[in-house]
């Protein structure tokens, strides 16, 4: 028997700044963008929680950030600045991987925020010890839905280098799968290999190629304003042009063409 195409498009990165904090709720309002996860420790959190008050149809998660930006834990203090730097201070035990995610988990419940699903900020949590800590906090705070980014490739224009990336991913899977336990994740993820790259033309062949089931769709959309323009982030222009082609009459119809059902993770 068939199964529905179900599709979460899911848009990180909600706080990082004020104009990515519009464009996500562009995203939403006028195109097929259906959740975002917040960053605690963004410098437009509080612009995002507001926004987020204002649309309660957009679902809202946490995008917890091990990587960049500020500690929530301990207020000032950097965090790693790449990947690397964070392996680092895991393996000299100079960060509390549990302890920062449920101080950020408890900054945005306190906000009035309450998140039905997690994802990392750079897909850190497919590091042992911070997937440890994710699954912790979100049986803590009841939240049944954790992202599995390992993304099944359809689209346009992969690099090479993210193919190997994504190769490697593949690898943590058994790990991954047994540590959720009875949280639960989506049939299938995608988004990953095209970022910095997403137009119109991209996403309608990934629309075109969805399989049966539900897959989560991660983006960046956003407005390229002075905030964005000044943030270091490599994601500029594209987050712009993932706007443009989330809230286009190509996806749109594409979508509708093929019957998908736009949903969010509270309506599963």
């Amino acid at each position: 028997m068939s199964r529905p195409i179900q599709l979460i498009v899911n848009a990180d990165d909600f706080g990082f700044t004020r104009d990515v904090n519009e464009g996500i709720v562009q995203a939403h309002q006028r195109g097929i963008l259906t959740a975002t996860t917040l960053m605690a420790n963004g410098e437009a959190f509080e612009h995002a929680v507001e926004l987020a008050k204002r649309t309660p149809t957009l679902d809202v998660g946490c995008h917890l950030a091990m990587v960049q930006g500020v500690s929530v834990l301990h207020p000032g203090r950097p965090m790693p600045a790449t990947v690397a730097e964070l392996i680092g201070a895991l393996i000299r035990r100079e960060i509390q991987p549990y302890e920062e995610a449920r101080a950020q988990v408890q900054k945005i419940v306190d906000a009035g925020i309450e998140p039905s699903h997690i994802d990392t900020h750079k897909h850190t949590h497919l590091l042992p010890p911070v997937l440890d800590a994710v699954v912790r906090v979100a049986r803590e705070f009841g939240i049944g839905w954790v992202r599995r980014p390992f993304d099944f490739g359809i689209g346009p224009g992969v690099k090479v280098g993210k193919k190997a990336v994504a190769v490697g991913m593949r690898l943590l899977k058994p790990r991954f799968a047994a540590k959720l336990g009875a949280l639960r994740s989506t049939d299938y993820f995608t988004g990953f290999q095209i970022t910095g790259s997403l137009n119109a033309a991209s996403l309608v062949e990934t629309l075109e190629r969805l399989p049966e089931g539900t897959t989560e769709f991660m983006c960046h959309p956003g407005y390229l304003g002075t905030e964005l323009a000044a943030a270091k982030t490599r994601l500029k222009q594209s987050r712009a042009d993932e706007l443009a082609a989330l809230t286009s009459a190509e996806a749109r119809a594409m979508i509708d063409r093929r019957g998908v059902r736009l949903v969010r993770y509270r309506d599963l």
